[in-house]
């Protein structure tokens, strides 16, 4: 058969387009030459991807294999949709937005537009108990990492020098390769080496990060946890991932919430369940207690006869929501003496409370 398209991809044969796409995504990105990956396999990626993506390519491929005949109409290259530059190839601008992330596009009359790229996201976890979880917080978060050069900005030029364009790419900021696959040659635009797609160099470089723009370091920065939140919950702040410098935006971050449980309270929807202790008298008789919040202890009113398991309500005691806060439900547990006095025992006695 040839090259083996599924084995390349890391799926079985009978994968789905969705699994197709997203074994090309997570592999294009991980190979891609512009994020310093190996160009040769990553031509082979996109070659497998090409064929495996098509129903009529892939019914050839599944037949025939690789090696079946490419210069005829039943081969690869001849399919409809995939005539590139005179009708030898594949234009990638063409594919779709497959490609969206790694190479600039035609602009309707066929000029060029500037490679931006991003910086990778990241991920942390961090911590809170469950009262920082119900009302908010400010977490203090320290991050090592890929930062633009405090000294140049991210530029790459000393400060108080000027930048020139980049000779290699004529101030474009992209260059075209042209490679040859089983579908024909396959015209990609990518970024530029030199300028990494700036389309501009220092003319002296920053002494600090040396033209790259980029400082590897601890970073400090204070994010706002919304009231509410609740365990494994993502919050992204934009742009505190990995820079690259000037030559795109940097990535995300991404805070990965972890919520301490807490032995007093349970968190059921926007309402926090509690549980307290009342004697057999005062369940029988009611009475006026203090109960804890999370805000401190507050005084409930136990109606007589409440019985073990019985709910009693603290209104706005639970979870802060946009039309206002939750309640708190505190369960009953009516506890029986295990001993009493001879004076306890006849005044029990004389009760005789039975339940027939």
């Amino acid at each position: 058969m040839g090259k083996d398209y599924y084995k390349i991809l890391g799926i079985e044969k009978n994968a789905s387009k969705d699994e197709i796409k997203r074994a090309f995504r997570k592999l294009a990105h991980e190979y891609h030459p512009d994020k310093g990956g190996d160009e040769a396999k990553f031509k082979e990626i996109n070659e497998a991807y090409q064929v495996l993506s098509d129903d009529n390519k892939k019914s050839q491929y599944d037949q025939f294999g690789s090696t079946f005949d490419q210069s005829g109409q039943g081969g690869f290259g001849g399919f409809n949709g995939f005539q590139g530059f005179g009708g030898q190839g594949i234009n990638v601008d063409d594919l779709g937005d497959m490609f969206g992330s790694f190479f600039s596009g035609f602009q309707g009359s066929g000029k060029q537009s500037r490679a931006h790229t991003q910086g990778q996201h990241i991920q942390v976890d961090v911590q809170l108990t469950f009262k920082e979880a119900i009302f908010g917080t400010e977490k203090e978060i320290n991050v090592t990492k890929n930062n633009n050069c405090e000294r140049c900005g991210g530029i790459g030029a000393e400060p108080g020098t000027v930048m020139k364009q980049c000779d290699s790419c004529s101030g474009s900021g992209i260059k075209e390769k042209i490679q040859q696959t089983i579908l024909g040659a396959i015209k990609t635009r990518v970024s530029c080496d030199e300028c990494i797609g700036r389309g501009e160099i220092a003319k002296t470089k920053c002494s600090t990060c040396r033209g790259s723009g980029i400082e590897y370091k601890r970073k400090s920065l204070r994010v706002d946890i919304p009231p509410g939140v609740e365990n494994g919950m993502k919050i992204r702040v934009r742009g505190q991932g990995e820079s690259i410098g000037a030559s795109g935006m940097p990535g995300d971050l991404y805070v990965v919430l972890h919520v301490k449980s807490d032995q007093r309270f349970e968190r059921i929807g926007d309402d926090i369940y509690s549980q307290h202790k009342i004697g057999f008298t005062q369940a029988a008789l009611g009475d006026n207690v203090e109960v804890e919040t999370l805000e401190g202890k507050v005084r409930l009113k136990i109606p007589a006869g409440t019985q073990s398991g019985d709910k009693l309500r603290l209104r706005n005691k639970g979870v802060p929501v946009s039309r206002g806060r939750g309640d708190q439900i505190v369960i009953m547990q009516v506890i029986t003496p295990i001993k009493i006095s001879r004076k306890e025992r006849k005044l029990l006695e004389e009760l005789d409370l039975k339940i027939e």
